[in-house]
């Protein structure tokens, strides 16, 4: 049975691979800050699917919770055949009505930690021959977007730029890029939903298994619905400087209140 090590396993995405894995039959190390919660998907998880599911509570804002998670990573007796990154959250709030203190949290969490553990899970996987790292990034990558956005784009250069460097180790690498996802996401932000219309959301559960499929695949950057794949390619054709006016405006509509 191979391990797959999911970071902010709890709840939305990162509990959504946490399920799809554990009914595929992988073995697990659930990885967020709440040691309560984290024990109780792990009895739900192993009593229903008969898979051994590991607990490691850390803090990925901390250097210590990220020396814990890449010192797992880096354990070569129980190997960790896929790691998923998916910590993270979200400011509400413009530019300079965030503190800095929350806006370098944000980096060190979507940013230094993705670094830190995808390149621990990596150096033990190129030595396998084998393994693969899904890096959680945002459709917001591809708009200017505030620091949110900004973070998630470098997540999404940084993997395609490491996965080719890793091409031909047998090491996969992805991001993926959801858009808007039913999870505690939005309400642990202090963001309102309710003007954001229903077409716009994703199901996490069909979410992760397009994300596992385009894995298998050997893709670089997963966009796993139509709908977003379209909104995607339209912003990359669009000029920035209309780009910015009209996500700027939308992020007023759609974005935090």
């Amino acid at each position: 049975m191979t391990t797959a090590l999911i970071t902010g396993s709890t709840a939305g995405i990162g509990a959504a691979f946490a399920r799809r894995l554990a009914a595929d039959g992988h073995n697990l190390v659930l990885v967020a800050r709440d040691t309560k919660r984290l024990r109780e998907q792990a009895t739900e998880l192993h009593d229903r699917h008969g898979i051994e599911a590991e607990v490691l509570t850390a803090d990925l804002s901390e250097d210590s919770g990220i020396e814990s998670v890449t010192g797992r990573l880096g354990d070569r007796r129980n190997p960790v055949d896929l790691l998923i990154n998916n910590a993270g959250f979200g400011n509400k709030g413009r530019y300079l009505d965030v503190s800095m203190d929350d806006e370098l949290k944000m980096l060190k969490v979507h940013c230094e930690a993705v670094l830190r553990l995808t390149s621990a899970a990596a150096d033990a996987m190129r030595e396998r021959g084998r393994g693969g790292v899904v890096n959680v990034a945002s459709v917001a990558a591809f708009v200017p977007r505030g620091t949110y956005g900004a973070s998630k784009a470098w997540v999404v250069q940084f993997t395609q730029g490491a996965a080719r460097d890793l091409a031909g180790t047998g090491v996969r690498l992805m991001a993926l890029a959801p858009g808007f996802v039913r999870t505690e996401f939005h309400q642990r932000a202090g963001m309102g939903t309710d003007n954001i219309p229903d077409w716009m959301w994703l199901d996490a559960d069909k979410l992760v298994e397009a994300a596992l499929a385009d894995l298998a695949r050997g893709k670089t950057l997963s966009i796993p619905d139509p709908r977003y794949k379209v909104l995607t390619g339209l912003a990359k054709v669009t000029p920035h400087g209309l780009l910015g006016g009209i996500t700027s405006k939308t992020g007023r509509k759609f974005g935090p209140q």
